[in-house]
């Protein structure tokens, strides 16, 4: 049987290398005759009209000449598919099913070291208001009453999971028995160090520990493009409000956020992050940030001499904030200046000795600088008010607070809340009273916080700055191309 497939096999072969040889020969005579053809007209005239009498035949019976070509390439086609039909049918061939055995060397010491490898799972969470120590555990995946108990009784413990919000990171053994976890939190937002407390499986049973460690300082950058308004612009760049909230700060003087900003406006900012164990506590400074609106580009690059307070400046050097902030109530409206009046309760022309700021009831209402408070508590119409001092016998008063957020005597930052919106007092709608005084006189806040400028740069501090302005353009383009890059 094997002897005749072989044998039909090579007249298979032998006829369709045939075929191509035919093919092959018919081109090669196609050829010369087209080169035999131009050589006779260009050397011998006299035979043209003969050439001519047999280019007319041609041309006269294609379909001849057509059909009997194609019918000897059919023809050798169908005999080469006909003798390859008559070999065996594959189907109907025997199957040889080869076995191979193989070794896998120590093989059972191998399945021995994995029984003995102890499986820890790693899972992570947050505390919740609701929780209790089962209810945690349970969430966490672990099944363990022993720990459960060590969590309700421990002081440390108690005290560590009683306020929502706070990292939790629980390690199991295969059992789903509690091996160690780690809870982490600040007391405090501007801490630089956080607590952790962790509870470890020992041989003498659970063991709690207090540690303080400080956190890691790491750099990120984005961008935006406005759509509708810069915090859903934020949100799409997956950019904290903490961060946001510092944009506008920055470029309050330079930019209304409240009835400029147009859509289309791009920024993009690099900010620090404060982390924990590798893990996101809070949000920190804006090192460096730009925003375009309008086709005019506004550029800041916080610099901080050695031994002085920090400060956001231009590329060129110039500061950017003055030092009062221009409204000590974000993103409200003014809705009464510094100027003659309709007293809203007593309907009498009288002199407004201050500018009023609408907002919703729980408005944050932070100081404008520096200062110290020198009062806080009921005043009069004046509802609950801070009144704060400044130096060059500036003090700046808060008026219908609907709560104090601050005492006598503390020390405030420009910018720090110090209460919030309210209508406590002569008010007849939610709103803050502002007012400037200089050595106890009234004065027209607007024109003064206008006029009063930060201090600049010393030349020597310049040559610093320029450094710090270079990595912070670098830094600006390669947030810049991530918001690109985002948007495509």
């Amino acid at each position: 049987m094997s002897f005749i497939s072989s044998i039909q096999s090579r007249l298979v072969s032998l006829f369709v290398g045939f075929l191509f040889l035919c093919t092959a020969v018919l081109g090669a005579l196609l050829i010369a005759t087209q080169r035999m053809l131009a050589w006779l007209d260009g050397q011998h005239p006299q035979l043209v009209l003969p050439v001519q009498a047999l280019a007319r035949w041609l041309t006269r019976h294609p379909k001849t000449i057509s059909a009997t070509l194609a019918a000897i390439l059919l023809a050798g086609g169908g005999g080469a598919f006909a003798i390859a039909n008559l070999g065996p049918d594959i189907a109907e061939q025997p199957v040889t099913t080869v076995v191979v055995p193989v070794a896998i060397a120590k093989l059972e010491d191998q399945a021995l070291s994995l029984d003995l490898i102890e499986m820890r799972l790693t899972r992570t969470d947050s505390t919740r208001s609701s929780d209790t120590a089962e209810s945690l555990l349970r969430r966490l995946g672990l099944v363990d009453p022993e720990a459960a108990q060590y969590l309700r009784t421990n002081p440390l413990a108690k005290q560590a999971l009683k306020q929502a919000g706070r990292s939790v990171v629980a390690e199991a053994d295969g059992q789903q028995r509690l091996s160690q976890i780690n809870v982490r939190w600040l007391n405090n937002e501007s801490d630089t160090f956080f607590q952790r407390l962790v509870i470890q499986r020992t041989e003498q049973g659970l063991k709690a520990a207090l540690e303080t460690s400080p956190m890691t300082t790491s750099i990120r950058m984005t961008g935006g493009t406005v759509a509708s308004s810069l915090y859903d612009s934020a949100d799409e760049a997956r950019l904290p409000d903490a961060v946001i909230s510092q944009l506008t700060h920055i470029f309050s003087n330079q930019i209304d956020f409240h009835r400029s900003l147009r859509k289309g406006a791009r920024f993009s900012v690099v900010y620090e992050v404060l982390e924990a164990d590798g893990e996101p506590i809070r949000t920190g400074r804006v090192l460096t940030a730009d925003f375009n609106n309008g086709n005019k580009t506004y550029e800041a690059v916080w610099h901080q001499e050695p031994g002085q307070k920090g400060n956001y400046y231009g590329m060129d050097g110039k500061s950017l904030s003055r030092t009062y902030l221009a409204s000590p109530v974000a993103f409200s409206r003014k809705t009464s200046g510094f100027a003659m009046r309709l007293h809203p309760i007593f309907q009498t022309m009288k002199a407004h000795l201050g500018v009023d700021y609408a907002a919703p009831t729980g408005t944050p209402a932070q100081t404008v600088g520096d200062g110290v408070v020198e009062f806080a508590g009921v005043q009069g119409g004046y509802g609950n008010t801070v009144i704060i001092r400044h130096g060059n016998n500036h003090s700046t008063v808060y008026a219908h607070l609907s709560r104090i957020q601050v005492r006598k005597g503390q020390t405030v930052q420009k910018g720090q809340a110090i209460g919030a919106v309210g209508t406590t007092g002569w008010s007849t709608g939610p709103h803050l009273h502002f007012e400037f005084r200089v050595n106890g006189t009234h004065v027209d806040p607007q024109k003064l916080i206008q006029q009063a400028q930060s201090t600049p740069l010393s030349p020597a501090a310049m040559a610093r700055f320029k450094s710090v302005s270079e990595q912070a353009k670098s830094q600006l383009q390669a947030a810049a191309q991530m918001r690109e890059g985002a948007v495509q």
